[in-house]
């Protein structure tokens, strides 16, 4: 079937239940999506790739689906989901719950949240917590390369805090002369402390598809500013056959 067929039947079909509330996808081995993510790293630049995710099987509550970026060599990665599409990893000796899109059965009007905390994420940090308080805002028309869709979108307003750990910047800078580099080394201590931003998300789920058509995340600093933007576009969709 062709992608904009496809499109047009979802959108017809979806539209005789968004009325309603929407149980969890029925998730089947073999079901397949194509995504287009673009990345933006504020004014670093941004970078663009296609991928594939395909359920290997399906137990109980979670999903374990294959990961396999269009043009690599590599071999697919593997990783489990919940059926709701959350994602849950270990977080200091626990498995937390790090994204959770979905809270079903969705209707308008629904709210859950989500929060936690990672003790030295990074080098450079004592800790980091996120809180995301999620709502389902309800339907509007989406237009992805997969073609139109009818989806129920839900949004996501929240915040990021993170701890600095002490330490020491570097900063070489160099100069260029007849006789050869210089180089000046500039060192800036880091005092511990602690800063905040903004964080937020966007989904767009059609029924018929299993999953969204579309997301955005998007991170922002202290000042107000957009420090990074992923968007995900559902390029095509493969159910079980």
């Amino acid at each position: 079937m062709s992608r904009w067929l496809f499109a047009a039947a979802a959108s017809l079909l979806c539209c005789t239940a968004y009325a309603d509330s929407i149980d969890v996808p029925a998730l089947k081995s073999g079901d397949s999506w194509v995504y287009t993510y673009t990345t933006e790293n504020g004014q670093r630049g941004w970078s663009q790739k296609d991928e594939e995710i395909a359920v290997e099987r399906v137990t109980g509550e979670d999903v374990l689906i294959t990961l396999n970026q269009k043009g690599s060599n590599q071999p697919p990665a593997e990783e489990l989901r919940g059926l709701d599409w959350s994602h849950t990893v270990d977080i200091n000796g626990k498995q937390q719950m790090v994204s959770q899109p979905l809270s079903f059965p969705l209707h308008e009007g629904k709210k859950w949240e989500l929060s936690f905390t990672q003790a030295n994420p990074d080098p450079k940090l004592t800790s980091r917590t996120t809180q995301c308080k999620y709502a389902v805002t309800g339907w509007e028309d989406v237009q992805v390369p997969a073609g139109k869709f009818h989806a129920l979108k839900v949004e996501c307003d929240g915040q990021w805090s993170a701890d600095l750990a002490p330490g020491v910047n570097v900063a070489q800078l160099g100069s260029a002369t007849q006789s050869g580099t210089t180089m000046v080394s500039q060192t800036q201590r880091v005092v511990p402390h602690t800063v905040t931003g903004r964080i937020y998300r966007a989904y767009w789920y059609v029924p018929t598809v299993k999953r969204y058509v579309k997301a955005v995340e998007e991170n922002y600093n202290g000042s107000g500013f957009r420090t990074y933007r992923l968007t995900e576009e559902l390029d095509s969709f493969k159910p079980a056959g």
